[in-house]
Order: structure tokens, then sequence, then C-alpha cells
């Protein structure tokens, strides 16, 4: 699809990486574009007037955000409908943005699926997709985005990871069992760019996030899921993937009041974390009502579009408390 140019677009303000001011905008391709922590990259780099590439599954959703991005101020939008999990679709939209910005400045991979069940719950096929969207389909973006940074020797590869790729939480074994691979991946990616020191592979590792995912996951437990607090909002996740990107070093960020206690945790007293995980995760993220058994989106599109889900980020004693953004619906 070809790219629509915006106009009388308000004045935002300047990218802080950015060299002479008659530079050209960054080209910056987003995918899980369509809600989430994607979704709100995508906003955030639309008010740098970066030259957008929104990839994820629907293209009515994708048309939305494009339409969003235009109105922050995006210097053009581009809309590439696509599973990350096929191969040649991926390598496909990044030839099409190549064709036509020459260049490919910044990739931020955010896609990601999430199903709640310890092993025996959730069914065989559904672990496999989530392991396959979230480290099959990250492999996938980096084979087909780095080779043109190398040939550049510039460009940056954002990878949206998690705190969960540090820890182990069993009522979350398909989705930490992705993060731990994913973490790993982007590390060992990142050593093979050695040889390229204007290519960086950088990690975000963002806590509990106030997205829909939780609302349209897959859900084998029987109770109805939400983030556990402390919770934030996915522009704070989205503005450290832009510092991520503007930053001259590799390595991770970690995103969350919790990451570092939790991480500790897990790795300097693993007995009494087994024990306290399992129902701290029931009490904190598993005690929204009954749920009959679903594969959520992990299989096809969920419905839900939006940058934010409806729960606030509380206190610590705010289990329950859930109000609706002004931004929930991604405006």
């Amino acid at each position: 699809m070809s790219p629509t140019s915006p106009s009388g677009a308000a004045a935002l303000p300047a990218d802080p990486s950015a060299g002479a001011p008659g530079e050209q905008p960054r080209v910056v391709l987003v995918t899980g574009a369509s809600s989430g922590i994607g979704r709100a990259t995508a906003h955030a780099y639309a008010g740098r007037r970066a030259h957008l590439v929104l990839l994820a599954r629907r293209r009515d959703v994708l048309e939305r955000v494009a339409q969003e991005c235009i109105a922050r101020g995006a210097a053009s939008c581009t809309v590439e409908p696509a599973d990350v999990t096929e191969r040649a679709a991926v390598e496909a939209a990044v030839d099409r943005t190549l064709e036509e910005h020459g260049r490919l400045d910044v990739c931020v991979h955010a896609a990601a699926v999430i199903t709640f069940g310890t092993f025996l719950e959730v069914p065989a096929d559904v672990f496999d997709r989530v392991v396959e969207v979230n480290v099959l389909g990250t492999a996938n973006v980096a084979r087909a985005v780095l080779p043109s940074m190398r040939e550049r020797d510039d460009g940056v590869l954002v990878v949206v990871g998690s705190v969960l790729g540090r820890i182990s939480v069993p009522q979350l074994v398909t989705y930490c069992t992705g993060k731990w691979a994913v973490r790993g991946l982007t590390r060992m990616i990142s050593q093979a760019m050695a040889d390229r020191p204007g290519v960086r592979v950088v990690g975000v590792a963002p806590g509990a996030t106030n997205t829909p995912v939780y609302a349209v996951a897959g859900n084998y437990s029987g109770t109805a899921a939400r983030p556990p607090v402390p919770v934030d909002q996915p522009e704070k996740v989205a503005a450290a993937v832009l510092r991520a990107a503007d930053r001259r070093r590799r390595g991770e960020e970690s995103v969350g009041l919790a990451n570092a206690l939790m991480t500790l945790g897990h790795e300097l007293l693993p007995p009494v974390f087994d024990r306290l995980v399992g129902p701290l995760m029931s009490r904190l993220a598993l005690a929204g009502g009954p749920l009959p058994p679903t594969s959520g989106n992990v299989v096809e599109p969920a419905e839900h579009d939006a940058v934010r889900g409806p729960w606030s980020g509380g206190g610590l004693l705010g289990l329950d408390r859930r109000r609706r953004h002004p931004s929930a619906d991604g405006d």
C-alpha cells in the first residue's frame, strides 16, 4: 500500500537523535502495531514525524492506526497486514519498505501473544502456537530487517520482551517459555552484530502493562485475567522503546517498579519464590471471575483494538480498580 502524507500537522518535538535540521525523517517499522505497546510506539514515532510502516494481522485495524498516526504528524504511514510467523510475508513487507524509502532506520518488534494456564492445562497446539509467534516471529523479523542495516552499518532493532523472560510463573508457562527464548535470542543476535558498530539490537523488558492483551489472551486457567499491580501504561513502555532506539549502546532496558524485586527473588531465593509465585499470581492476576477455555487471539486476531486496557495502575492494595482511560480507544 502506498504511504499517505499528512496535511496541516501541528508542530511536534524533534527527534533528539537526528542530525542536521534538514535531515530526513526516520523510517520506522513497528510490528504488533494494532494495539497496546506497538500502537503506542507508532503514535510516539508519529509525533517525531517518522515515516511509519505498521505491521499486524488485521488490515482494518491498521488502517485506523495509520489515520491516528497521520493526525499525530507522521511523515507517511504504510500498512502491511501480515503474520510474523509467515517469513515470506514479513520479508515482502520489508522489501517494499526498502523499495519505497531506500532504507529502514528502526524496527520495533512488539508482536506477541499470551496464554494463561499451567503446562498441562494449555493444549499442545496452543502452546506451540504461542512459542511460534513469540520466538520464531522474532527470528523472522530479525532476519528480514538486519541485512539492509548491516549493509549500511546503520539501524536499530528493538525487541519488546518482558520481565517474564527473567522469572518463571506456572500459570504463564507458554509466555514465559517464549520470552526466556526471546531474551536469549536478542542477546545473541546483538553479539553477532559486533562487527557492525552502527547496527544495534536492543531489548525492552516491561512488567505488567495496561494493554488489551489480558482481555483477548488465550486462557485455560478457568479465571479471567488482568495485569497484576503495579501496572504501567503502554505509553511509558513506548517512551522506553524510543530511548532504547536513540541511545548508542546495546543491552536491555527494564520498565516496571517491581521488575528488579521479582528478578532478585527469582535468582536469590528460588525456593521462596517458587512457593509464593503461584498463589500470588492467582490473587493478583487471575481473580477476574469464571471464564471458559479459550484460545483468544493466539490463532486468530481479536476484535479488540486499542492502546490501553481498562485497568488503572492502582496501588498495591488497589487490586480491583478499573477505569476507562481517555486514550483507551487509541485516539
